[in-house]
């Protein structure tokens, strides 16, 4: 699997699948950057049912950033082992997260990225 990070998106032919996985803020910027990946391996079996797949994936980050757990948790279940297990990890990860945000609620301004730069923190 391959990131990518911000517009470089733009500069992937529509040919390969390409899912996004989160937004970060980086050290020293105030500006969100989403970042991507590229699905390296989809077996051939799988292309029947990719459209769906896309979507629940996609539904996952947006409704993840609306707090609405209990359908991220369903979904992100659903989605193991998709993808050939490329996102397995990934998933895992949001997965936690989901767990730890259900069990301690983050603030009113949540926003869902991730920010990684101290003076914002």
């Amino acid at each position: 699997m391959n990131i990518i990070f911000g517009p470089l998106v733009d500069n992937i032919p529509d040919s390969y699948t390409v899912l996004e996985l989160d937004t970060i803020r980086l050290p020293n910027s105030q500006e969100p950057v989403p970042f991507y990946c590229v699905v390296e391996k989809i077996a051939l079996t799988d292309f029947a049912t990719l459209e769906h797949w896309k979507k629940i994936h996609a539904d996952v980050i947006s409704l993840y950033k609306q707090q609405q757990w209990n359908y991220c948790e369903q979904a992100i279940e659903a989605l193991m082992g998709k993808w050939n297990g490329e996102l397995d990890t990934f998933y895992q990860n949001l997965l936690d997260r989901v767990k730890q945000y259900k069990e301690n609620p983050p603030p009113q301004d949540w926003d869902g990225i991730i920010d990684k730069n101290p003076a914002l923190s």
